[in-house]
Formats: C-alpha cells, structure tokens, sequence
C-alpha cells in the first residue's frame, strides 16, 4: 500500500512542476507578444549618398551629409516665396513647422511680422541656391559641425535674390549657421526626425568665390 501512496506523490509532485512549467511558458509568451506588439514598425535609417565603397553604420546613427541635405532643403524651402512674400512667408511657416523647433517658429513668426509692418514682404519674390562650389562635398568639416549625437551646426553658403515685380531688389551673398537637433516626436509629419534650432549665431555677408576659369591668364615671360 505504501508503494502505491508513494507513487501517486510522485505522479502529483510531477504533475505540478509540469504546471508550474507551462504557467512559465505562458507569461514568457505574454512578455514576448507586448515587445513584439510595442517594437516600431518602420525605422528611418539614413544612407549616405556614395556607396562605392559601402558603409556600415548604427540604424540610429545619422551622418553629417544627411545632417545638411535636410537642413538646406527645409531652408530653401522656407525661404521661397514665388509670388508674394506677405503671403508665401507664413503658408511657409505653417507647413514646415514639423521640422522647426517651437522657438525657431516663435523666432521665425516674429521675423516675419518685422519684414510685414516694414513694408519687405508685400509683392516680394524671394529664393535662395547654394553658391557654387560651396557645398557639403566641397568643405564637409565646414559645412556640418558636429555637436553630439542630437545636436549639429550647419553652415549653408547660399544666394539670395528677391525680386519686386519684375525688378530685382537684391542679391546677397549670405551664411546662416543653423542649429539642428535631433527630435523624433513625430515621424508621421517629420519621418527625418530633426529639427531646424534656427540660428547658431548671426548671418554673415560673405565674398563670393573666386573663378579661377575667369582668372587673367599670367603673361609669358620672355626668353633671354
């Protein structure tokens, strides 16, 4: 009898470890399932844009040429206003505001009610392009200074040329140093995941560059 009653202990004890098993397997499938349901569906991976010579890099990581192509199509972008400036400026404003920070657009909004009440935005034409020979492949160290890993400065060379009517009113010649940050709060409306700081320090009127294709040639010395 006693054999018996030892064996059914042991079929009982057995019983509950395969329980105490499977009440395991349970919870580890739940916490597997809730990281598999939380883990983001989409991941913005930024790619340089010369892979000759391939590039192996952190997902997170985001490389300086990536850094100054956002930085100068969000800018040019900004500043374009093809038909009228008092109009163009703020539509700019409010549909770019994703990729601003909110005291760049509070900086930006004021600039904006400045060049209004001075009379510099009614029926102005305004763009900016990139100087020649200026760009990010030119100067890359210049070009994109690195902060940390969240924060950048870009240094954009660029044209800027407004018109009134048909007359042209300016050009300058002109370096904005701007601040980015990385901010990933909303990847439906900025899947770039930065953010333009506005300035880093004042704009500057700079020369422009010397063509050495428009250079006198040196007259040829003469032969003794």
């Amino acid at each position: 009898m006693s054999r018996f009653k030892n064996e059914v202990l042991r079929l009982e004890a057995h019983i509950k470890t395969l329980r105490i098993g499977a009440s395991a397997l349970v919870v580890l499938a739940l916490v597997m399932g809730f990281g598999w349901w939380s883990a983001p569906r989409d991941l913005t991976i930024h790619v340089p844009p010369d892979l000759r010579s391939g590039s192996t890099r952190q997902w997170w990581d985001v490389p300086p040429e990536s850094v100054y192509a956002f930085t100068f199509y969000v800018w040019q972008q900004l500043q374009r206003w093809p038909t009228n400036g008092d109009e163009d400026y703020p539509r700019n404003l409010h549909a770019l505001s994703p990729y601003l920070t909110p005291a760049c657009q509070a900086f930006l909004q004021q600039d904006y009610e400045y060049r209004r009440n001075a009379g510099e935005l009614r029926r102005r034409v305004r763009g900016i392009y990139e100087i020649p020979g200026r760009g990010y492949g030119d100067n890359p160290t210049l070009r994109v200074r690195t902060i940390s890993t969240r924060e950048w400065v870009v240094n954009l060379d660029v044209t800027a040329d407004e018109y009134y009517a048909s007359e042209q009113v300016k050009r300058a010649l002109v370096r904005y140093p701007l601040k980015v940050l990385r901010i990933d709060v909303d990847p439906q409306r900025n899947p770039f995941g930065l953010a333009i700081d506005c300035y880093e320090g004042a704009p500057q009127r700079i020369a422009a560059p010397v063509d050495p294709a428009a250079a006198p040639a040196p007259s040829p010395e003469k032969m003794p």
